[in-house]
């Protein structure tokens, strides 16, 4: 018997997102000043956008709604992820793969969560 979800930060997506977000910050906070109205802030808000719409899908009623949440999610999981290939190519990050492994098990963990949403 599982035990019913009652709070956002019990999803372990939301969990693992949330500690992108903390490590996205860690990372930018190194960048050089003349990216901090643009790049930073860019990768910032992206990463924010992940755990936020989990967050607001999961507090929505229909499946419909919960799963455009978790979509909105998922888009900003790409934005994201051309952020850090960007912040590698232009060397703001030495090695960007650590990072870009956690977005795509974020990814692939929130897939899982629209699946299982679409088939309630």
């Amino acid at each position: 018997m599982t035990d019913k979800l009652t709070d956002f930060q019990q999803l372990n997506v939301w969990q693992k997102a949330h500690a992108l977000v903390l490590e996205i910050y860690e990372q930018t906070r190194k960048f050089p000043k003349e990216e901090r109205n643009e790049l930073v802030s860019s990768m910032r808000d992206a990463a924010t956008q992940i755990p936020v719409k989990i967050a607001e899908g999961f507090m929505r009623r229909s499946p419909k709604e919960k799963e455009t949440s978790y979509k909105d999610s998922q888009d900003a999981i790409e934005e994201l992820k051309y952020y850090l290939i960007l912040a590698g190519d232009l060397g703001y990050i030495r090695d960007n793969e650590d990072l870009l492994h956690a977005v795509d098990e974020v990814g692939r963990m929130l897939t899982g969560l629209v699946r299982s949403t679409r088939n309630k």
